[in-house]
C-alpha cells in the first residue's frame, strides 16, 4: 500500500514555528506581545452559565454586535474568527485559486503567504524592506489576474505603515482587487485606518484581541469590510471556530478593560521610542516603528538572539532568512522594570565592560587533575568510576565543590565517609606527599599566555573559580597571568557557584556592572544568568561535546564555544 503524494500547495512548506534559542526564558519578548492578562481574567467566567459556554455550540453574535460597533459597520459587514490568522486564511480561500495572483510586499507576516499558496494561486513579491508602503510597485506588479493585494500596517516585523490618502490610492487604482488590509498592530500606530478600510468598497480590514488587550491565547480576531466578501469568509471556513469561554472573556475584555488598555498604549508609545535610540547607539540600525516592536537590522542579529537567550529574554531573528537574516525584532515591553531588564541585557550583550572566566576546564585543563583525583579518592572506598561518571554528576549542578562532589558519589555507592576523610585524601592525591607528585602537576595552559595579553589589552579580566585562594593562586603564577588579571575570586570568599554572589563579587570589586562570563558546567550558568552576566559555556577537555552542548544550552548558556580560544572572536 502507498499513500497518495500530498497536495502540490503544501509541497516544500514546513509547519510554521518560531526559532527560539535552548536556554530557558522567562520574557518572551519575540511573538507575545500585548497588555499583560490580569491574573483574575478568568474570574470573568464566573457569572456565566456553563451550559451556555462549554456545552452549547458557541455563539460569537453579541461579541460580533459589539465589534461592528466599534469599528462602525452593520454586523453582516464583520466575521468574528479564531485570530486574525483565521480571518486571513478565510480571505485567501475566498479570493485566490490557480490561475489567480496576490501581491505581496515583502518582508510581512509571513502567514499571508502560506494561505496564498495553500490555494494554489500565483504569488507577486514586491520589495518593502524600508520606507512606507511601496503603492507604485504594488500597483505595477498587479495585473488582470490579480484579486488580492497584501497591505499589512503596520507591518510586522518592521512596524512599516502606509497612510490613509496612499490605502486610498491604492483602493483607486486597482478596483478589481480586494485590499487585505491587516491591522493587527493599529492601535499602536499614529493613525488608525479602520475608518478609512469601512469607507473603501474593495478593502477588507483585519484585527485581533491578541495584541493590545493581551488574549493571544484566547484566539480572537475580526474581519469587517466590503459585505459580500465577508460573506464569501464566511462560507469559507469552520463554524464554531471561536469557543464559548473565549468569546465571553473578549466581550469582557472589550467592555470593562478601555482605560487600561489604553494606558498601556501610551506606555509602549512612550518607550518604542527610546529603544529604537537604545539600539541605533549599540550600533544597530532600527526602522522607526509604528507597532508594539522595535525592528533593527544588524550584523550581530543571531548574537543579540543568543545573548539575550542567555539572560532569560527571548527576542525574533530570523537565521539564514534571505531578507531578515540580520534582523532582530523586540516587542517594547510596556513596563518600566521590564524595559529596564532589557535596556541592561541589551547593553549586555553588545557592549560587556568586562570579561570573567572560570578556571577548571576553562583556562586550567583539570581532566589529569582534579577529576582524577576524584577517581582516585572513590577508587581507595572500593568505588570505581569514571570521568564520563564526573561529567554526569557536574550536569546536574550544585557541583562546584570537588570533595563534596566525591563525597556525594561515595554515598551514591552506599560507602558513609565523613567530608573531612575524603578533602584528605583528595587533597594528598592532589597536592602530592610523601615525595610523591601531586596530580596539579599534570595541569596545562588552555588559553595561551600571549592570548590572555591580547584580552586583557581589550577589556579587564577577572577569575571566578571554586578553587581554593592557594590553588588558584599556584596555577595563575605558574603560567604568569597574574598581570593581565584584575580580581580573582575564590573558594574562601564566600558562597560557591551556583550562587550568583561570586559572579556578582567579581563585579563589585572591578567596580562595573555588565560583564560575559565563561564555564564548562551548569554551576557557572546559573550562577551567571542570576547575576545578569551572559554565560557562555565551553565543553571541558575530553568531554562529549555534543552532550556537553546541550547540557549547558539547556542551562542556560547562550552560546557554547568549542574552546576558551573563540572567545576573542566573539566579543564586540
Amino acid at each position: 500500500m502507498a499513500l497518495p503524494q500530498p497536495s502540490p500547495n503544501i509541497v516544500g512548506i514546513v509547519p510554521y514555528k518560531v526559532p527560539r534559542h535552548g536556554a530557558p526564558m522567562d520574557l518572551l519578548l519575540d511573538g507575545i506581545g500585548g497588555l499583560p492578562s490580569p491574573v483574575d481574567l478568568f474570574r470573568g467566567l464566573d457569572d456565566a452559565d456553563p451550559e451556555l459556554l462549554v456545552r452549547a455550540y458557541p455563539s460569537s453574535d453579541k461579541l460580533a454586535a459589539a465589534l461592528a460597533a466599534k469599528v462602525g459597520v452593520t454586523p453582516d459587514r464583520l466575521i468574528v474568527t479564531s485570530g486574525g490568522d483565521d480571518a486571513l486564511d478565510r480571505a485567501c480561500r475566498s479570493l485566490l485559486a490557480p490561475g489567480r495572483s496576490i501581491v505581496l510586499p515583502v518582508p510581512t507576516f509571513e502567514m499571508i503567504e502560506r494561505y496564498a499558496r495553500w490555494t494554489g494561486a500565483t504569488l507577486r513579491h514586491v520589495d518593502w524592506s524600508h520606507g512606507d508602503y511601496p503603492v507604485d510597485a504594488v500597483i505595477a506588479a498587479a495585473d488582470e489576474t490579480t484579486t488580492a493585494v497584501a497591505v499589512v500596517s503596520p507591518n510586522n516585523p518592521t512596524g512599516a505603515v502606509i497612510s490613509a490618502s496612499e490605502l486610498r490610492r491604492l483602493s483607486a487604482a486597482l478596483p478589481n482587487a480586494v485590499l487585505l488590509v491587516d491591522l493587527a498592530y493599529v492601535e499602536f500606530a499614529d493613525e488608525d485606518l479602520t475608518s478609512v478600510v469601512v469607507t473603501l468598497p474593495n478593502a477588507v480590514g483585519f484585527r485581533t484581541m491578541s495584541k493590545a488587550y493581551g488574549l493571544a491565547g484566547l484566539r480572537v480576531g475580526y474581519a469587517f469590510g466590503v459585505a459580500e466578501v465577508i460573506g464569501w469568509m464566511r462560507a469559507a471556513g469552520n463554524p464554531y471556530t471561536v469557543s464559548g469561554p473565549s468569546i465571553h472573556l473578549a466581550l469582557k475584555r472589550l467592555v470593562d478593560a478601555h482605560d487600561v488598555v489604553h494606558a498601556y498604549i501610551d506606555r509602549v508609545r512612550a518607550q518604542r521610542d527610546g529603544l529604537a535610540d537604545l539600539l541605533a547607539g549599540l550600533g544597530a540600525k532600527p526602522m522607526r516603528s509604528q507597532a508594539n516592536f522595535v525592528f533593527s537590522r544588524t550584523d550581530k542579529a543571531d548574537w543579540v538572539r543568543d545573548g539575550l537567550a542567555g539572560l532569560g529574554i527571548g527576542v525574533r531573528a530570523w537565521p539564514g532568512h534571505p531578507m531578515l537574516g540580520d534582523a532582530v525584532r523586540i516587542n517594547v515591553p510596556g513596563e518600566d522594570a521590564v524595559l529596564e531588564r532589557l535596556t541592561h541585557a541589551l547593553q549586555t550583550v553588545l557592549a560587556p565592560q568586562a570579561v570573567l572566566l572560570d578556571m577548571d576546564g576553562v583556562i586550567a585543563d583539570t581532566s589529569a587533575s582534579y577529576r582524577e583525583s576524584i577517581v582516585r579518592t572513590c577508587a581507595q572506598f572500593g568505588v570505581t568510576i569514571t570521568h564520563a561518571d564526573i561529567a554526569e554528576v557536574k550536569a546536574k549542578g550544585n557541583a562546584n565543590n570537588d570533595w563534596v562532589v566525591t563525597q556525594r558519589i561515595l554515598a551514591a555507592n552506599g560507602i558513609d565517609v565523613p567530608l573531612d576523610e575524603v578533602t584528605r585524601r583528595f587533597e594528598d592525591l592532589y597536592q602530592g606527599v610523601d615525595g610523591v607528585p601531586g596530580l596539579k602537576m599534570t595541569e596545562r595552559l588552555l588559553l595561551p599566555r600571549a592570548a590572555f595579553e591580547a584580552l586583557s589589552k581589550r577589556y579587564p579580566i577577572a577569575i571566578v573559580t571554586g578553587r581554593p585562594t592557594k590553588d588558584a593562586h599556584e596555577f595563575l603564577e605558574l603560567h604568569d597571568l597574574k598581570p593581565f588579571i584584575q580580581v580573582i575570586v575564590c573558594m574562601e570568599d564566600g558562597p560557591c557557584k551556583p550562587d550568583p554572589f561570586p559572579v556578582r563579587e567579581a563585579l563589585r570589586r572591578l567596580g562595573l556592572t555588565r560583564a560575559w562570563m565563561v564555564g564548562d558546567t551548569p554551576d557557572d550558568v546559573r550562577a551567571s544568568r542570576a547575576a545578569g552576566v551572559v554565560p557562555l559555556g565551553v565543553p571541558s577537555p575530553g568531554e562529549d561535546v555534543a552532550r556537553a552542548t546541550d547540557t549547558l544550552t539547556s542551562s542556560g548558556a547562550a552560546r557554547v564555544l568549542p574552546d576558551i580560544t573563540h572567545l576573542s572572536e566573539l566579543l564586540p
